[in-house]
């Protein structure tokens, strides 16, 4: 009897994904996802051994593509630290096109099973660690280059585009409407550039 196709896979984690972004994770249904992506029960429990598991794999999948859209990204090749960090937060604010279909997994699993779910609210906290670190390197750039005396927590700052962005996302749900994302990001962009005064690039 012929197994199913990889491809199965992909499908089921796409819609899991598309449909976990939408509605919730509580609200998706191993049904819907199996619809969405014209694949049966018995391919999905093939890959997935339960509901749980087949989050996870959505999640981490997530997770890792980010992080490769965000190496791959052309502001890397920015020189100036700050101009790379524009770039960043430009680059950030072009990712959400769509209030639902844009949004960030990590900030729908943190919001919805942080307390249910332990398990996956270390992985959502490591998650959120990684991204924050990778931004911290970015801004002790800035702040050795721009300056390197002053007494700025990058680190704090880090976080704070973490929480300014997730809550943005959440305006954006609301309000069914990008245009939060985009007018948060700049706050933050202008904020940026108030500790780090330079003719902007």
């Amino acid at each position: 009897m012929a197994q199913p196709a990889p491809a199965t896979r992909q499908a089921l984690l796409d819609a899991a994904e598309r449909l976990m972004l939408a509605h919730g994770v509580g609200a998706t249904t191993v049904d819907q996802i199996c619809d969405a992506a014209s694949v049966t029960k018995g391919a999905c429990f093939h890959y997935f051994a339960s509901k749980d598991a087949l989050a996870q794999a959505t999640l981490e999948r997530f997770c890792r593509r980010s992080g490769e859209r965000y190496q791959a990204a052309p502001f890397n090749a920015k020189r100036d630290p700050l101009a790379r960090l524009h770039g960043y937060i430009d680059f950030t604010i072009a990712q959400v096109t769509d209030p639902f279909r844009d949004g960030c997994l990590v900030g729908v699993f943190s919001q919805e099973l942080a307390e249910s779910h332990p398990p996956f609210r270390r992985q959502c906290d490591q998650a959120f660690t990684g991204w924050a670190a990778e931004l911290t390197t970015m801004l002790d750039a800035v702040k050795r280059h721009y300056a390197p005396r002053a007494r700025i927590d990058t680190r704090s700052l880090a976080e704070h585009f973490l929480a300014v962005f997730e809550g943005a996302l959440i305006l954006a749900k609301a309000r069914h409407d990008v245009a939060p994302v985009k007018a948060q990001l700049r706050h933050f962009q202008r904020y940026v550039d108030s500790l780090f005064p330079r003719t902007h690039p």
